[in-house]
């Protein structure tokens, strides 16, 4: 705008955005004109309080400017009426309400901000920009006129322009049928709820200012949701169950097989996910006491026979190569085509992009919650479950490839193992001399060896061993010298502890005594032998298309990789060598990423365009995975060096693994 300086001169932090205005003009006004970020749902009448600010007294050289609060004009009725009836933090003010009066500097507070960000936990994570695809716009509108006859919906259309500047917008026919309802219940005032700036999807009479969102990631073991307030990022209330698609397959191609053998099979697990997904979604509102009706967008991600199963498609094709799928980009549907009914009427669904093959929607999740395509680190990112989905990579390149991991790292195939649950063994340690085990129990805070953990045994019992233990059991067991690089339990250990038993041929290290014993057998350690081998092999055939000998940063994602300790994840040869205070358990991060894109609209087209340029490395046909694998078997690796390690922990002789390979072949051919 040209400069008057006879206008007063109004400055925006922490923008820095400044300009003269008449006096008069309303602070959210002025705001507008000079794209300051401050947020507003009522359009300027002191109803929804988001375009609060604070008004900076005191002299600001900088600016040339003596900033007091007389330089803006006393609150209004209005105003005096929001802060009675919902209250203002002292020194704030209604920006809608608040006219400038003379020069002055106006704080906007992060929570008045449109694109407010919501900083993760993690220090090295980025921060989510709210910034939802879905907005709520409060209206007046015309009252019908015999001497102006227009439908309602043209003049709520002319409402919106009018008032919020949006052009022509397109309505659905749930909420159109409630349209004239609306109006006679709210006196001509709605609000309405719009769809990429575009599309109304819901309305309601009066003033509302709650909009809700979904995120929720759909495992092949677990669903986790999360119901988020798309205002403000909030997460309102979290739910996790099992999928119950379990009861057709443990893992991913028993499913796949199931649809193959049973006719309608298919269509049976995508009844169980959606049935559960709706469940979660009830649950969820309960939680956080909200009415189901404001949830108007949801986010899924999932594996791609998951994503196939909960879309209804068929997953049948991902289980022979090329394994191609049925569809790859991103879908935006209604709620409705999913058949959710604990939502809006015409709540929408975003589902992200696959990559490829068997590397799904829940890896490009954890690559939009990671952001390796911003940063000029090589990052290995590694979300662990019955299907290991690997990405490696920087800003200037990025692979990703699946490796058949199996579900023993979730416990099963174990002969003591258990999901996780109060019970069940957590963490191991064992004394390198005596051989003695210690170790803790989820629900119990106490290790074996202190006082009161019999007590909470007794409580909880004493179940089995999840993924966590068993990594960590065996990788103890290798470094306290009971196991062998190559993976055998060494049966001479036996005269130095009770604890290593013979079992037919082979030995077993006994890791707890009571009701129900726990034992780590020999099939146990080669049923994580296969699944490190099978994790390792992928990363490394990541870094050799790369033409690299070392990552700078690993990232562990997954319900088992949030648990993991590095350490013992690199003890036991699953990931690559690596500065351990660069190896960090990444959380949830498929579910944080389908959060993000719940969040903020821009993510959705970022990740679009990011997994367009990732190439995808087919495991199956390439001749060095089988190389890889082999050389993995052993512990941590046959060959490959681990010098941040051996920093960290002494590890046994490297030549255990070829004397003790031979001396297990000469048995096998003994038959001794």
């Amino acid at each position: 705008m040209a400069e008057d300086r006879r206008q007063p001169l109004v400055v925006f932090q922490p923008s820095g955005q400044r300009g003269r205005f008449p006096v008069g003009t309303p602070l959210l006004a002025a705001a507008r004109q000079l794209g300051v970020d401050i947020d507003s749902v009522c359009g300027g009448r002191a109803i929804c309080g988001r375009c609060q600010v604070e008004i900076a007294c005191g002299q600001f050289a900088k600016h040339g400017i003596d900033s007091r609060m007389e330089h803006v004009s006393a609150p209004s009725a209005a105003e005096e009426r929001y802060a009675e009836r919902r209250g203002l933090p002292p020194g704030r003010r209604l920006s809608c309400q608040a006219r400038i009066l003379g020069d002055v500097v106006i704080d906007v507070p992060p929570e008045s901000q449109v694109h407010r960000q919501v900083v993760r936990k993690q220090a090295d994570a980025r921060p989510i920009a709210i910034d939802p695809v879905l907005r709520l716009y409060y209206v007046e509108v015309e009252k019908p006129d015999m001497h102006r006859q227009r439908g309602d919906f043209e003049r709520l259309g002319e409402a919106l322009e009018s008032q919020w500047g949006l052009s022509r917008p397109a309505i659905d026919l749930a909420p159109l049928r409630r349209l004239q309802p609306a109006l006679r219940a709210g006196d001509s005032t709605l609000t309405v709820a719009v769809h990429d700036g575009r599309q109304i999807i819901a309305l309601r009479p009066g003033f509302h200012d709650r909009a809700l969102g979904v995120a929720v990631d759909v495992g092949s073991t677990t669903i986790a949701a999360h119901l988020c307030d798309l205002g403000t990022g909030e997460v309102l209330a979290s739910a996790g169950r099992m999928n119950p698609q379990i009861r057709f397959g443990e893992d991913l191609m028993s499913r796949v097989s199931y649809a193959m053998l049973h006719p309608g099979g298919a269509a049976e697990m995508t009844r169980a996910v959606r049935e559960a997904v709706d469940a979660m979604l009830d649950e969820l509102a309960a939680e956080a006491a909200v009415d189901p009706d404001d949830i108007l967008e949801l986010v899924f991600v999932g594996n791609p026979v998951m994503h196939h199963l909960l879309l209804g498609l068929d997953p049948v094709p991902l289980g022979s190569a090329p394994f191609p799928l049925a569809v790859d980009s991103a879908l935006e549907l209604e709620a409705r085509e999913l058949g959710l009914a604990r939502v809006a009427e015409g709540a929408r669904v975003y589902v992200l992009p696959c990559i490829a093959g068997h590397v799904g929607a829940d890896c490009a999740a954890v690559v939009l919650s990671e952001a390796p395509h911003l940063s000029d680190e090589v990052t290995l990112l590694v979300d662990v479950g019955t299907n290991a989905e690997i990405v490696l990579g920087n800003r200037h390149r990025l692979l990703a490839c699946s490796s058949p991991t199996g579900p023993a790292f979730e416990g099963a195939q174990i002969s003591c193992g258990q999901r996780a649950a109060p019970g069940a063994i957590e963490r191991v340690r064992i004394d390198r001399t005596t051989l003695e085990p210690r170790f803790r129990i989820i629900g119990c805070e106490l290790w074996s060896d202190q006082p009161g953990f019999a007590e909470a045994a007794d409580r909880l019992g004493v179940t089995g061993i999840c993924g966590s233990g068993i990594v960590e059991a065996i990788a103890e067991m290798y470094l306290s010298g009971i196991l062998d690089a190559d993976g055998t339990i060494r049966g001479e250990c036996a005269a130095r502890s009770d604890r290593i038993v013979a079992e037919g041929r082979t030995f077993a290290y006994v890791l707890h005594r009571g009701e129900r014993e726990i034992r780590i057998t020999q099939n146990d350690v080669r049923a994580i032998q296969l699944a490190k081998a099978a994790l390792y092999a992928g990363a490394r055939l990541l870094m050799d298309r790369l033409g690299i000998e070392r990552v700078e940063r690993i990232a562990l994602a997954g319900a088992f990789g949030s648990h993991i300790d590095p350490l013992y994840a690199m003890v036991l040869g699953m990931i690559p060598d690596c500065p351990l205070e660069r190896v960090r358990a990444a959380g949830n991060a498929a579910g944080t990423g389908a959060r993000i894109a719940l969040l903020n609209r821009a993510a959705r087209r970022e990740i679009e365009e990011v997994v367009e340029r990732i190439e995808k490395i087919e495991t199956a046909i390439e001749p060095r995975f089988q190389e890889h694998f082999v050389a993995a078997m052993a512990i941590p690796h046959r060959h490959a060096p681990y010098p941040n390690l051996a920093l960290r922990v002494p590890l046994p002789e490297r030549r255990a693994a070829a004397d003790s390979g031979v001396r297990e072949r000469r048995r096998r051919r003994h038959g001794s």
